[in-house]
């Protein structure tokens, strides 16, 4: 599973990340800016997206089979999953 670096997140943080994302889609202006936000704690914008890019990477390993499922979302605690991918979540692109 991918890691956090030195930035650890709470389960009331990724709760705030997941409702943030749900408000400040990829078409937002400045989205991870709005998310830091919503997130509080000091929280960056590079924070945010760092989180979030970290989130893919683990969802495309479980998807691929790279993962257990169970490993990887124990990390993501909080954050509302449907057949290993969170709702309304989106690679941006």
């Amino acid at each position: 599973m991918a890691g956090c670096g030195s930035s650890s997140w709470t389960a009331k943080q990724n709760k705030e990340f997941e409702r943030a994302l749900a408000v400040y889609d990829k078409d937002t202006p400045d989205r991870w800016y709005n998310v830091a936000k919503a997130v509080g704690a000091g929280k960056t914008a590079q924070d945010v997206k760092k989180h979030y890019d970290l989130l893919l990477q683990d969802i495309n390993r479980i998807e691929s089979g790279q993962h257990e499922k169970s490993q990887a979302l124990k990390h993501w605690t909080g954050l509302a999953f449907t057949c290993c991918t969170p709702l309304m979540y989106q690679e941006d692109t």
